[in-house]
């Protein structure tokens, strides 16, 4: 099965092509913005595969949570090649694609979600057990056993919620950030259930509904207008 994925809830965007029996990832360039290396970025990763748009069976994003702007290219590049080319569409959650990457049984996943917020959720076998949250680190509720394995780059970001994870997780993964390539590997899954969807009917998912503070809220923070 050939399929597209792409992943850019982060800054650290990336694509991943499986065809032909190999999965090739690529990373979007530093410092320019996803919506104008995505497409290059595709075309160029097809071709060494010696694929066309035509060629695939389905595509993939990363629907969320993550960056507003991130997701709304992943989502509008997604839709437009699926219609192009009259093809299934499968939204993959990033949280349970980091998930997915931990290679962990039992994980908790910390997204960083700027404005003093973490986007938190806990996964048992790849399946979500505790709803998708986004919250200081101090109003984020823990599950109460232990034997977790832990990641994502809100732990760095934010040292009282790793303080707080440290009774009850077992493995620490800091460095791990949404990869293209783990969104693959789920959404081909989907795909072989059957669970692409319409162009139309595919969504961000973005959790958090405020896309910044006003000026009386960073003040009151302690920060610039």
């Amino acid at each position: 099965m050939n399929l597209l994925a792409i992943e850019t809830s982060t800054e650290a965007g990336s694509i991943a092509v499986c065809g032909k029996g190999e999965l090739v990832r690529r990373v979007c360039p530093a410092g320019v913005p996803h919506s104008e290396t995505l497409l290059p970025l595709i075309r160029n990763t097809l071709d060494e595969l010696g694929l066309a748009f035509g060629d695939l069976d389905g595509i993939a994003f990363a629907a969320g949570p993550g960056s507003f702007t991130g997701l709304r290219v992943a989502c509008g590049v997604a839709q437009g090649l699926a219609v192009a080319y009259d093809l299934p569409v499968v939204a993959v959650g990033t949280l349970a694609a980091l998930a997915a990457a931990s290679g962990g049984e039992r994980v908790l996943v910390a997204l960083d979600a700027r404005m003093g917020e973490i986007y938190f959720a806990a996964f048992v076998a790849g399946q979500p057990v505790l709803p998708t949250v986004v919250a200081p680190a101090a109003q984020i509720e823990l599950p109460a056993t232990g034997g977790w394995l832990a990641c994502g780059n809100g732990l760095a970001a934010h040292p009282l919620l790793r303080a707080r994870l440290a009774p009850i997780v077992d493995a620490w993964q800091p460095e791990l950030i949404p990869d293209a390539g783990a969104v693959a590997r789920l959404a081909l899954a989907s795909l072989a259930r059957g669970e692409g969807v319409d162009a139309a009917d595919a969504v961000p998912v973005y959790v958090r509904n405020k896309v910044a503070l006003t000026v009386a809220e960073r003040l009151a923070a302690g920060g610039r207008a």
